[in-house]
């Protein structure tokens, strides 16, 4: 099993930790996916995602913006850490974009062939990164948060927007999925979104089956958005 080495960097004098997984065979530089979790943090579903990118030759390299040692062990810690990002959106962004800056610069990555995956929360944080301008091919929100303080602005967005979304989702009702994709195609934004009528907020993950309402593990949707991911990274990075 390939092995995880941490990573960490820091914004406004802040650490941040993350961890990746490196393809074996090679000092590369590698194709790079920076991966961002959900708001509760990695899990085991997460983790071999990592894992299964680097045995496809890809750098994957996972981050958080929660300050280092942030604790995540309880709905009420997690709920503060996180509402205390949305809350503080300039912060958020920026955030992002230094975990982009410091992927950017390891020995490791070759910055030409930059893509970002984020799952609901992480999901927000891809998006946002899109929306500064940043220089990937692609980026892909799995369920993710849609709305932001500052949308696309039209020649503004670098990477191929795709966003996986759930119609059944609380957490990104129909009113945002619309705004969003009104947001795209109005900056004139290279995208694809997917609307799965009866998915459920985290249709990807099973370790949250059934946390909350609203909340709910699909494996045909997973299984679909997965496999479609994994040919939009082959494309963009390996081509």
């Amino acid at each position: 099993m390939i092995a995880f080495e941490t990573t960490s960097c820091a914004h406004d004098g802040v650490a941040m930790d993350g961890f990746l997984a490196r393809p074996e065979g090679g000092n590369g530089p590698h194709p790079t996916v920076l991966l961002f979790p959900g708001a509760g943090g990695t899990g085991p579903t997460f983790e071999s995602n990592v894992r299964a990118l680097a045995d496809m030759g890809y750098l994957a390299v996972a981050a958080s913006i929660y300050d280092s040692g942030t604790d995540l062990t309880t709905p009420e810690t997690t709920g503060a850490a996180y509402m205390g990002l949305l809350d503080r959106p300039e912060l958020l962004r920026g955030r992002v974009i230094e975990w982009f800056e410091h992927v950017s610069a390891m020995d490791l990555a070759d910055e030409a062939r930059l893509a970002a995956i984020g799952y609901c929360f992480g999901g927000k944080c891809v998006l946002e990164l899109a929306r500064s301008g940043a220089d990937l091919k692609c980026v892909v929100s799995y369920h993710g948060i849609l709305p932001t303080h500052a949308p696309a602005k039209k020649g503004g967005v670098i990477a191929e927007v795709v966003a996986f979304c759930a119609g059944q989702d609380p957490f990104a009702p129909m009113d945002d999925y619309l705004a969003f994709q009104t947001e795209m195609r109005e900056a004139e934004v290279t995208h694809q979104l997917t609307l799965f009528s009866h998915a459920q907020h985290s249709f990807t993950d099973p370790d949250h089956e059934g946390v909350a309402p609203g909340i709910a593990y699909d494996a045909q949707y997973h299984r679909v958005s997965w496999a479609s991911t994994l040919a939009l990274l082959d494309y963009h990075l390996n081509d």
